[in-house]
């Protein structure tokens, strides 16, 4: 789907909605990166004003989903709870706009655009992680006492609708280059991770969260952290959170510093217990599956291009010292 000429008639499709957001006939727009959606960024240098305009995907979020998480962005922000761009109203004082794309219509929210870079690799990722544990905590204990508007609705994210009857992201089964013996660790895997889940339950350790807090979501700028992208908030496990974090390197020698990083910020803020501790690695290799499913299933995309293959065997690798290590 997200070919040259698909974005091409997506940029299109902006231009005349520019004024929407009292942007200039001269402003500049530009691709920013492709994922579950299409951003992009709109400068209009006459007028000082930079904006990040989301595409949404047809058919993933429903305004009503759409609306949702951008209430919980704003109420992050008017407590102060973690620094992310603000959305953007239109003229009409709406948080959602829609573009013509053939037979349908797309949502288009507006976003300020923050300055900065992902954090940066190896060594220097530690600290970043203490801060990100912090920010999470923070994210958590104003997701349990924060009172949802009328209407709110989000997806969850539980066992069923990652790796079970109802997947969202589509069925790890159809991964890219998957063989038989990998099938087969991780149809073993798969059952693991089940009963590890329902084993442990939902009740308190379940509730909204950002739900992907990887790399690409994070901008750094001296000593700032700066979370974006909401999109996939939703319910699911608080410690799933980590998984996204490390979304992937889950196979990088540095990951059992970050995880401790991670602890040690989030502990600084909130509690979090052994027993919450020991099933960070159940939701590392949930994710990883979950992901999987999703390069498959968005074959289209640079990332799925790029490592889909490859990251299809690390998945079955991961799995394998997974199970080895008693799930």
């Amino acid at each position: 789907m997200y070919d040259d000429a698909f974005l091409d008639r997506l940029r299109a499709g902006l231009l005349p909605l520019l004024p929407h957001w009292d942007l200039g006939a001269r402003t500049e727009v530009t691709l920013l990166a492709v994922s579950e959606n299409a951003t992009f960024l709109a400068d209009d240098a006459a007028r000082g004003r930079r904006l990040v305009l989301r595409v949404h995907r047809q058919g993933y979020h429903g305004r009503q989903e759409i609306l949702s998480e951008l209430a919980w962005t704003r109420a992050l922000i008017a407590e102060g709870v973690v620094e992310t761009p603000r959305p953007v109203p239109g003229r009409d004082g709406g948080l959602i706009a829609e573009i013509e794309d053939g037979a349908f219509a797309r949502f288009v929210v507006a976003f300020e655009f923050m300055t900065g870079r992902e954090p940066p690799p190896e060594k220097g990722l530690v600290p970043w992680f203490e801060r990100l544990g912090a920010v999470t905590a923070r994210l958590h204990a104003h997701a349990r006492r924060w009172e949802r508007p009328a209407g709110f609705c989000r997806k969850v994210w539980d066992f069923d609708s990652m790796l079970g009857e109802r997947p969202l992201w589509g069925d790890w089964r159809r991964a890219i280059g998957l063989d038989a013996a990998q099938k087969a660790i991780l149809e073993r895997t798969a059952g693991a991770l089940k009963a590890r889940l329902a084993a442990y339950g939902k009740g308190r350790r379940f509730g909204l969260v950002h739900a992907d807090l990887r790399l690409a979501n994070l901008l750094v700028e001296q000593d700032r952290l700066g979370v974006i992208d909401f999109d996939d908030c939703g319910f699911s496990w608080f410690g799933y959170d980590f998984a996204a974090a490390i979304s992937f390197i889950e196979t990088d020698p540095i990951v059992p510093e970050l995880m401790a990083a991670w602890l040690a910020g989030y502990r600084d803020v909130a509690p979090l217990s052994q027993e919450d501790e020991a099933m960070l690695p159940v939701f590392v290799m949930l994710r990883r599956m979950l992901l999987t499913a999703w390069l498959a299933s968005h074959s289209e995309t640079p990332t799925a291009r790029e490592i889909g293959g490859s990251y299809t065997s690390g998945t079955a690798e991961l799995a394998e010292a997974f199970l080895s290590a008693g799930a």
